[in-house]
């Protein structure tokens, strides 16, 4: 059993003893400093604390001890039940609430459920405040409320339209554009929330023909729920036979978009954010942000448009934080989150479907066309596996002075750019692992550079 700490909230795998897992008696610990917290700082003058989850088996379970500690705890929880991570996000801000917390474990396997915690604005805390939340759950510093004063649960199962309506909404998604182009789209939603919202999205924005892989929502995951490609081969199979247009496949959580070309290939998650920027920017020029381990083809494309780029910590709260600071107009993350100001500061693959189906229509290109329209550049995602013994610090340390020659930066672990391509080496925030992401022109370097930080991290570890 596995449990992870830390200022994004608490995430771990369902069962186990009190400190070794994610059961009831770790989840009443942890959102009872979270109500602690929101209590004492909150700007809000409400009592209201927004839960939504997504399709997980343990998600009623889970649910029901949150539901039980934010009352007991004195506070009236809207119930906004099975809904999209970006979905909880706005309800937060649209119902005034002084808080949110999210149910689930994103990409991660069937067994694993968190507790993801938003402020008054359905945004991520920041560090500082991840950080007093940690302290109070290990100090056990919260008190409960008294019987009278009680919270109450509020059922309200209205979002997810309020969701797409905010989406059509917005000034750069073109509903007729979409429909004049008769796209036949294909999706995969991974037997989570995305297969309730996903579809009628699709048919919001004039899309009459949706070919769909595993959209019940019972949470037995049907292959691996990460979007990368080694997971979508059944939907890369299903391209050809539906003569599809494009296909999108969804995190559970649906705050992460991956796009398939018309002839089965990845358009590549990273191009997500890429294509999407492109959109924004020829309409509306301004500042970029990205994190660390993301495409340089994003500072190609913004650059071309005569604009700036900055990079970010890895994590949604650093590249929001980034985005705020430099006035961006567009920005996320590399694993194909999107993140767009004028809807809300969240990754949200409903804005991403919106926005990369305009782009399309408006360009009247084939799906493949359009992603060889960008910079190619070629991203390989390996990792080494974590053991107690392992001082991730100092072999940090000793990578950044083996290649202290090169361009480093170490706002977040260690990447180092290379001329012609880079490789990031950071400690998961989510995994016990080390990330270790390299990108150049052709896989096979990228592969190699990967694959020589490696070695030399083995070296080290022996």
């Amino acid at each position: 059993m596995t449990l992870i700490k830390s200022i994004s909230g608490i995430r771990g795998t369902i069962g186990g003893s009190p400190e070794d897992g994610l059961n009831p008696l770790a989840i009443v610990k942890f959102v009872a400093a979270y109500a602690t917290f929101i209590r004492k700082n909150t700007k809000v003058e409400t009592n209201k604390i927004v839960v939504g989850r997504d399709a997980r088996i343990s998600g009623p379970m889970v649910k029901q001890v949150v539901l039980g500690t934010l009352t007991g705890m004195g506070f009236d929880v809207v119930d906004i039940d099975l809904a999209t991570t970006p979905t909880t996000e706005l309800a937060v801000a649209m119902e005034g609430a002084c808080g949110g917390i999210i149910l689930t474990a994103s990409h991660n396997p069937k067994q694993w459920n968190a507790l993801k915690l938003l402020n008054e604005k359905g945004e991520f805390l920041n560090a500082a405040e991840g950080a007093e939340v940690l302290r109070a759950a290990a100090a056990e510093d919260f008190e409960f409320a008294e019987v009278d004063q009680l919270g109450k649960v509020i059922l309200n199962t209205t979002y997810k339209q309020k969701h797409i309506e905010s989406v059509l909404n917005l000034d750069l998604v073109d509903v007729e554009a979409i429909k004049a182009a008769n796209f036949r789209v294909a999706i995969d939603c991974v037997n989570s929330v995305g297969g309730i919202v996903i579809p009628d999205l699709l048919y919001a924005l004039g899309v009459k023909e949706i070919f769909k892989l595993h959209c019940a929502p019972h949470g037995n995951f049907s292959h691996n729920p990460e979007p990368i490609p080694e997971n979508l081969t059944e939907i890369s199979e299903l391209m050809g036979h539906a003569k599809a247009d494009v296909g999108f496949v969804v995190d559970p959580d649906v705050d992460r978009l991956a796009i398939i070309c018309e002839n089965g290939e990845m358009f590549n998650e990273e191009y997500t954010l890429v294509a999407v920027s492109d959109y924004v920017l020829s309409h509306t020029p301004g500042n970029t942000v990205s994190n660390l381990s993301s495409s340089r083809a994003l500072r190609d494309v913004t650059r071309a448009h005569g604009c700036e780029y900055n990079a970010a910590a890895v994590g949604e709260v650093n590249v929001v934080a980034k985005m705020k600071a430099t006035n961006a107009v567009i920005g996320g993350e590399g694993n194909g989150g999107v993140i767009y100001p004028a809807s809300h500061y969240g990754r949200d693959a409903l804005v991403g479907i919106a926005l990369f189906l305009t782009h399309l229509a408006k360009k009247k290109m084939k799906t493949s066309e359009l992603k060889a329209s960008y910079p190619p550049y070629f991203i390989s995602k390996q990792k080494v596996q974590l053991t107690p013994v392992i001082d991730v610090d100092a072999i940090l340390a000793k990578v950044k002075e083996k290649f202290s020659q090169y361009d480093i930066t170490d706002i977040d672990g260690v990447k180092i750019d290379f001329p012609d391509k880079w490789v990031h080496l950071r400690k998961s925030n989510t995994e016990p692992i080390i990330r270790i992401y390299s990108e150049a022109h052709t896989m096979e370097e990228a592969e190699e550079l990967g694959g020589q930080l490696i070695q030399i991290i083995n070296e080290m570890c022996k």
